[in-house]
């Protein structure tokens, strides 16, 4: 003779691991396929049936008796499954912002290194007195006065120089802008 759903709760509530036993054994099946079809995915559906068997005994208090126990399983499975559903929507949606951040960093890093191989070459064919002038005071970061004693000029001639550097990028910047 079999023992009856209700009388089985009421047992397991009291801790008897047997009676547990059976519920589940009854009622894992009808966990996995409702999990199964909400997720649609065998392992997350075996995994959201897993964490339902742990966590059951502590939601049987919960159960209160008004309706057949496989109802209140079955709301159990569908409220688990939505919190799993949002979880795995709220992870794909990090995900694709990661994955758009990434791409974006690697388009800023190919500009950066597009932008610092013309500055290479454009300094390359700059006058060597003022590839010096440029190295000094913007890749070592000094002032006019201190690249001017490093030089051996006055510090009027460090700025003039830095201010043919600008107009020669800008006539090869646009020069290569004509011929696009």
């Amino acid at each position: 003779m079999s023992v009856d759903d209700i009388s089985l709760v009421e047992q397991a509530r009291t801790g008897d691991r047997q009676a547990f036993g059976i519920l589940i054994e009854r009622h894992y099946d009808l966990m996995f396929r409702l999990a199964f079809r909400l997720l649609g995915r065998k392992t997350e559906a075996e995994d959201l049936a897993q964490d339902i068997c742990v966590s059951l005994p502590a939601k049987l208090t919960g159960f209160r008796g008004d309706a057949r126990f496989s109802t209140w399983l079955t709301r159990v499975v569908l409220n688990a499954a939505k919190d799993a559903l949002r979880k795995r929507a709220s992870h794909d949606r990090a995900a694709q912002s990661w994955g758009e951040v990434e791409q974006m960093q690697r388009a800023e890093a190919t500009e950066r290194a597009a932008a610092n191989d013309w500055l290479t070459q454009a300094m390359a064919r700059l006058a060597p007195d003022l590839r010096e002038t440029v190295a000094l005071t913007l890749g070592e970061d000094l002032t006019h006065a201190a690249a001017a004693e490093i030089l051996g000029v006055s510090e009027g001639t460090v700025s003039w120089r830095m201010s043919e550097v600008r107009k020669a990028l800008r006539d090869m910047a646009e020069e290569e802008e004509m011929l696009k």
